[in-house]
This record gives structure tokens, C-alpha cells and sequence, in this order.
């Protein structure tokens, strides 16, 4: 059967008696006394110090700073509120994106509304909630303990139990029969009905609001666009160091061994010097390819279509390519679109014993859409051992908002579609 996972779906069941939930109302009461008592000394204490300080500068920044206390105060009562809802309450901070140094950081949360709303669950919790709690769960509980201890104190002294005097364990006994099982029925149900409604409280004080997660979206896809521009940053600056630099050098080799082919009589030393010259040409056309994958020249200088296309040519097998796009993307969309194109076409030539391939592009609405179809065999897959080196596209594509499919029938044919918004502010 499933678990309640609120208090008013607990009480609503009617297992609620024998379940966990009763004491799971006690322990969340009882505990609201110490933590109640605990803030609001606490916070007063910090007020009245700062008041103190006010005509220096370190009482000043302790009034603006306390806003952090509320964040403080937030953690600690999102924990303690699992005891009413199992699944928890969500963290209403925005996520702060790396780089801010601790300043960043305390100031950024100072400044959330999420931060001033646990500070004024703070105060509530110290000045109205734990006096309730204390009272309803302090009463309850006392006559529960006393009810239970009713046969053995009534046998060694006089017990008043309200209106009854009870001096005999004979009489403890009948009062624990006739008097506790109603009164915890009872108390139950108030103590979780009070219990559930602090619960609330604190979920709609402490909790996220929509405004909330719409801003926490955007931050975190900010901070992951973020990480999308660095990653293509380093790749240009890699593919600037090995154009500019190592591919020169070894173009400057291979004319320095071709001079000195030229000069050298026939012999040995002749033979060993040709022999160089075509590793060095094989290593300059390796590292030209290598360039040319790491940050493309044609997809910067001309775009996706005269970038797809290149790719298109160099593909052991025939490709053609239908693309109609109005004009430049964003630079991270083509850089995906490019590579999701590029890693596709190197997958049908090495597994798909295909025989002709079709790229397409074009854009739906506000989205660019981009299909990759073979005939061959089929039964690709992304978790497939041999490697479509399309797993870490598909992280990519979800940074910028897109989604990748692939629908590889046994037998085939194999189609990859690749969707991601046109503008990255969306």
C-alpha cells in the first residue's frame, strides 16, 4: 500500500492510528520548541547587537546582513519538515554560477526574496509557533506519559488525574483502560492536523514559487550556455595554436627536407631524408584533419551549409545534402549542428555498410532541424558498445535547449534528427 506522503493524506487514511504519522506529528511539534526558542534568542541577540553597533560600520553591515540568517534558517527548517512531508520542500535559491568569489556569493543570497521570507519563518517559528507547539504537543504528551504511568504511581502515592483521585493500582489500572486510548485517538488527530498545518506554513514560506523556478531555469541554462561558450572558446584557441603554430612549423619541415632532397647526391643518406619528408607531409595532413574537426574554418568563415557540404565531400561514400537556412545562426547552434552532422556521416561510413546518405536542414517554426538518413543495415543505437560518439552531443544539444533522435530499425534505414532553438535567449 502506498505511503500518505502528506498529514492530510495521512489523516484522511484509515490506517492513520496505527501508522507512524501520530508520532511523526509529536517529534515535529516537540522539536519546533527547541528551534523556536533557539532563532528567536538568537535573532535577537544579533538584533540588539547590531543595534548596539549601529554608529560603527561593523553594526551596519550586520543589519544588512541579516537576511543571511533567514538562508540559514531555511536549511535548517527544510530538513526538519521532511518529518511531515517525506519528499521535502525545494531549495527556492537560484543556483549561483561558478566563478563568484564568497563576497559574490553572500551578497547574491542576501538579496533573494527566498532569504527574507525564511528569516520572517524565523521569526514566526520563535514568537507564535513553538509556544503553540509547546502547548498542544507539551499537554498532550504529558498526559499520555502520565496516563501509561498510572498503575505503577496511583500504587505508591495519591495521583489527581483531573477530577479523580487515584490511590490504588487497581484504579490506575482502569483509568490507563478507560482514559488513554480515547484521549490519544483524540489528541492524534489535533496534534496531526496542528502538525500538518506548520508543515504548510513552512512549505509555502520556504518552498520555491514559480517565479522562483522559471528564474532557477534560466540560470541554470545560463550557466550551462556558459559552459558551451567556454568549451568552443578553448576549441578556437586550440585550432588558432595548431593553424598558427605547429602547422606552420611543420610546413616550414617540409620544405627544408624537400630543399634538402634536391642537394643531396643519391645514397643513404638521400634515401632517409625522402623518407622523412613524406612522414612529415603525412603528419601535416593529419594534424590539417585534426584542425579541420577540432573548430572547422569553413563553419566560421561561411557557416552550417558550406560547412556541412565539406563534410559531405570528404565522406567515402555519396551524400547529398538539401539545406535551406535564411541566413547565420548563433555560433554554438552551428557548432552542434556541424558536429552532429560531421560524427554522423563518420558513423555511416565506419558501421552502417550503407551505400548513399541524405543530410537535410531546415527550420520549423523557431527551430533548426537537421536529419541525417542512410539505407544500411540499421540497430545503431546511443548506448551501443562500438561508440556512435553521439552521447556527448546529446549533453551538448540539451545545454542549448535541442533534443537528438535516432530511429534505427533492424534492416534499417537509420535516421538521426536533431532539433534546437534558433536563438539562445528563448
Amino acid at each position: 500500500m502506498e505511503q500518505p506522503k502528506t498529514a492530510w493524506a495521512a489523516l484522511a487514511s484509515s490506517r492513520f492510528l496505527v501508522s507512524s504519522w501520530p508520532w511523526r506529528s509529536y517529534a515535529y511539534l516537540l522539536s519546533s520548541v527547541p528551534f523556536g526558542a533557539v532563532t528567536i534568542v538568537l535573532l535577537m541577540a544579533a538584533a540588539g547587537l547590531s543595534l548596539l553597533l549601529s554608529p560603527l560600520i561593523i553594526g551596519i553591515m550586520m543589519l544588512m546582513a541579516f537576511p543571511l540568517a533567514g538562508t540559514l534558517i531555511g536549511v535548517v527548517e527544510r530538513w526538519r519538515v521532511r518529518l511531515m512531508i517525506p519528499g521535502g520542500v525545494r531549495s527556492p535559491h537560484a543556483v549561483i554560477p561558478p566563478g563568484f568569489t564568497v563576497r559574490a556569493r553572500l551578497t547574491f543570497r542576501r538579496r533573494e526574496q527566498a532569504s527574507v521570507r525564511a528569516l520572517g519563518y524565523g521569526l514566526l517559528l520563535g514568537v507564535f509557533v513553538w509556544p503553540l507547539s509547546a502547548m498542544f504537543a507539551g499537554i498532550s504528551a504529558t498526559a499520555l506519559v502520565l496516563s501509561l504511568g498510572a498503575p505503577w504511581i496511583a500504587a505508591h502515592e495519591e495521583m489527581g488525574m483531573g477530577p479523580w483521585t487515584l490511590d490504588t493500582a487497581g484504579e490506575g489500572w482502569l483509568f490507563l483502560v478507560l482514559f488513554a486510548p480515547p484521549f490519544y485517538v483524540v489528541s492524534s488527530y489535533i496534534l496531526g492536523a496542528l502538525a500538518g498545518a506548520e508543515a504548510e506554513l513552512a512549505k509555502a514560506l520556504l518552498g520555491p514559487r514559480e517565479d522562483e523556478l522559471r528564474r532557477n531555469v534560466a540560470e541554470l541554462r545560463r550557466s550551462r550556455l556558459d559552459l558551451v561558450d567556454a568549451f568552443e572558446t578553448e576549441r578556437a584557441r586550440i585550432e588558432r595554436h595548431l593553424h598558427d603554430g605547429v602547422q606552420q612549423r611543420l610546413v616550414g619541415l617540409t620544405m627544408t627536407l624537400g630543399l634538402a632532397e634536391l642537394d643531396l647526391p643519391q645514397g643513404e643518406g638521400r634515401r632517409l631524408v625522402i623518407k622523412a619528408h613524406a612522414e612529415a607531409e603525412a603528419a601535416l595532413a593529419d594534424l590539417r584533419e585534426a584542425v579541420r574537426g577540432i573548430h572547422p574554418r569553413v563553419l566560421v568563415d561561411h557557416g552550417l551549409e558550406a560547412a556541412v557540404r565539406e563534410v559531405a565531400d570528404r565522406s567515402p561514400l555519396p551524400v547529398s545534402v538539401r539545406m535551406a537556412l535564411p541566413g547565420r545562426l548563433p555560433t554554438p547552434i552551428e557548432a552542434a549542428a556541424y558536429f552532429v552532422v560531421s560524427e554522423a556521416l563518420g558513423n555511416v561510413a565506419k558501421h552502417a555498410q550503407a551505400t548513399r546518405c541524405e543530410v537535410e536542414g531546415w527550420i520549423a517554426g523557431d527551430r533548426l532541424v537537421v536529419a541525417i538518413t542512410d539505407d544500411g543495415i540499421g540497430g545503431a543505437s546511443f548506448e551501443d558498445k562500438q561508440g556512435t560518439g553521439l552521447t556527448g552531443l546529446v549533453t551538448r544539444l540539451d545545454a542549448l535547449g535541442g533534443t537528438l533522435d535516432l530511429s534505427s530499425p533492424p534492416g534499417g534505414p537509420t535516421r538521426l534528427r536533431m532539433e534546437c532553438p534558433c536563438r539562445l535567449d528563448d
